[in-house]
């Protein structure tokens, strides 16, 4: 009997220290995620463009391919390269922030300059014009694209997140990187779901109720949504630039230009110290305006030069299919 009780006791401290774990492992993977804001929104704000224009039982499908797509990239693609980078070559973590930070900041200040300076688009990529013969062609197509823009959005995310994570061994780390990857996929794909719809929601809302008053609320989620998508690419273009500029200042304090961050910090606290809440807005000021000139300076290497490249390398394999 006092052996039963001795192994139940052992079980009880064993599942203590699992739920404890667990425990650890979701405050890590919140405030991981919480890092990721600006990205996340961005991505949000881009994905509903990619089911535009077809018939709305395809939008749901759509959006299932491209959130599978988006895990594979984050758990199969992503997640052990990141975890090798951490492994055996830590030192690359924050230049590969400064990268993605840059790209953030030239993506942000590419949409601003476009809406400022209009001019036609390429057509071409995923989100070009294109000949729509081929339903089915296009759909693959679409998918594919976001998928692609995924990768480069989801690689940004994950090495934030391990960047934020400070877990004790190796396995604390992946089940932290594994439960953000999911979690964001959730949200993200969850949320793009639900602004897809909206708008069919509202229409059958005021096709089918008898209530007035549902109705007339049907036909303000229709008109409320287009406003609701401008609304987010404008919150999610400036928080690419707020939080582009933010990673490149901290990665380039991490890897010992302290310069930045602090003449920053010290501008924010002089504001500040008549109106304490101000001083985390004046932060984020400063770090939007700088991802913005970032972002003006990437613009031309990344059309004249990167661009360019790009296509020699892709664009003929991409006309063979």
């Amino acid at each position: 009997m006092s052996g039963l009780l001795a192994l139940l006791d052992d079980v009880s401290a064993i599942a203590k220290v699992a739920a404890a774990s667990v425990d650890d492992i979701g405050a890590a993977a919140m405030k991981a995620g919480s890092k990721t804001a600006g990205v996340i929104i961005d991505d949000a704000a881009v994905t509903p463009k990619y089911v535009q224009g077809f018939a709305p039982a395809r939008e749901l499908p759509i959006i299932w391919r491209i959130a599978r797509g988006s895990l594979i990239n984050k758990l199969v693609l992503l997640m052990p390269a990141v975890l090798l980078m951490a492994a055996f070559a830590p030192w690359m973590v924050w230049p590969l922030l400064i990268l993605g930070g840059g790209y953030l900041c030239y993506e942000g200040a590419e949409k601003i300059v476009h809406v400022l300076m209009p001019h036609d688009q390429h057509s071409g990529g995923p989100d070009g014009s294109h000949d729509v013969k081929d339903p089915e062609h296009l759909e693959e197509e679409k998918i594919q694209g976001a998928i692609k823009t995924d990768f480069i959005l989801s690689a940004e995310i994950m090495v934030i997140s391990l960047s934020a994570i400070d877990a004790p061994n190796f396995w604390m780390q992946a089940a932290t990187l594994a439960v953000v990857a999911v979690l964001i996929t959730a949200v993200v794909y969850g949320a793009v779901a639900v602004i897809v719809k909206m708008d069919d929601v509202g229409m059958w809302m005021n096709q089918n109720s008898s209530v007035a008053a549902v109705r007339g609320l049907g036909r303000l989620i229709v008109r409320f949504m287009p406003w609701l998508l401008l609304a987010l690419t404008v919150i999610g273009t400036a928080a690419m630039l707020w939080v582009g500029g933010s990673i490149i200042v901290h990665s380039l304090h991490e890897m010992g230009w302290h310069m930045p961050e602090e003449e920053i910090h010290h501008i924010a606290v002089a504001y500040g110290q008549q109106n304490p809440g101000l001083e985390w807005g004046i932060t984020a000021a400063i770090d939007f305006v700088l991802g913005f000139v970032v972002g003006l300076f990437l613009i031309p290497i990344g059309t004249k030069i990167i661009a360019p490249i790009w296509g020699a390398l892709f664009g003929k394999k991409k006309e063979a299919h």
